[in-house]
């Protein structure tokens, strides 16, 4: 796709009778960057720099449309296929054992996470995986943007990737999300003890014609779950670790609490009294009442 989006850069220039270094000046980079896009070496072309190529070469549209296709060449297989599911999906529901799922991270933090991949080629190819990543965030700010329910280990919280400031910056992006109606987050804390997906992370999408597809996804391997009895498990299991989490408000208070440097402060109920919380969340509908149509399951406090 990167030598497609180069010869279809190199064709419009040539019928517009500008060389590299014209349309470098136009473009307000070197003539090199142009010869390198074409060539398809070195960094892919930005979001920005295509815009911008797109606009002066009067390509409609064309090389903006086919950016997002040279960007997902920056990751492995295995991921491209959860990618393209998560860009339609209505519904995305994610478990994070370790780190902030992507759809959340802060710029400094995914720099952070993304550097840790062994098989990076160098400093080009890590630029290039935090531009997408940071690319598909736009999405939850978007008209048809997607629900998106979080349940996040308390390690994710406790572990300051990328060092303290990045981290209190993280924790602080957290906070300011859950503030969208169409976001939710909750924390899964250390006492519950084992469960079925301490290995890695868990997503489940609902795509806009009804069927769900799961992902599974660990430090150096992705598995795709479209069987219908496979991704049914998978979503039950889903639902017990969002059940056995503590409630968005409680959890809201850790993430402030640990923000904050303050470990101790926030009040976590015992494994019991979640339970008991559960069931009278279920069975009480008029203490507690669905926020935002009566499909999706998110509890609002409506009462002191």
């Amino acid at each position: 796709m990167a030598a497609l989006f180069g010869s279809q850069v190199r064709r419009l220039r040539m019928a517009a009778g500008l060389t590299q270094a014209e349309l470098g000046a136009k473009a307000h980079v070197v003539g090199s960057r142009i010869a390198q896009i074409e060539r398809a070496l070195g960094a892919k072309p930005t979001f920005e720099l295509t815009q911008v190529l797109d606009t002066i070469l009067g390509a409609d549209n064309l090389l903006i449309d086919m950016w997002p296709y040279v960007y997902r060449e920056a990751f492995p297989d295995w991921s491209r296929a959860f990618m393209a599911y998560s860009e339609r999906a209505v519904s995305i529901r994610q478990y994070a054992a370790h780190v902030v799922p992507g759809l959340l991270q802060t710029e400094d933090y995914a720099r952070a996470v993304l550097s840790l991949d062994v098989l990076l080629s160098g400093e080009e190819q890590l630029e290039e995986r935090v531009t997408a990543r940071l690319g598909r965030q736009k999405r939850l700010a978007s008209p048809d943007r997607p629900e998106l329910w979080v349940i996040l280990d308390e390690a994710v919280l406790r572990r300051p990737v990328g060092g303290e400031a990045v981290m209190r910056a993280q924790l602080a992006q957290l906070l300011k999300a859950a503030e969208q109606r169409h976001i939710t987050v909750q924390v899964l804390p250390f006492d519950h003890g084992e469960h079925a997906e301490m290995g890695g992370s868990l997503t489940v999408l609902t795509l806009p014609d009804g069927p769900e597809v799961a992902y599974k996804e660990g430090a150096d391997f992705g598995q795709l779950f479209e069987e219908p009895s496979h991704v049914k498990r998978l979503a039950v299991t889903y639902d017990r670790l969002r059940a056995v989490s503590l409630p968005p408000f409680m959890s809201l208070d850790m993430i402030r609490s640990v923000m904050e440097g303050n470990h101790r402060g926030a009040s976590v109920p015992s494994r019991s009294e979640r339970r008991r919380l559960a069931q009278k969340q279920l069975q009480q509908s008029g203490r507690w009442r669905l926020r935002g149509g009566g499909q999706r399951d998110i509890w609002r406090r409506t009462g002191p």
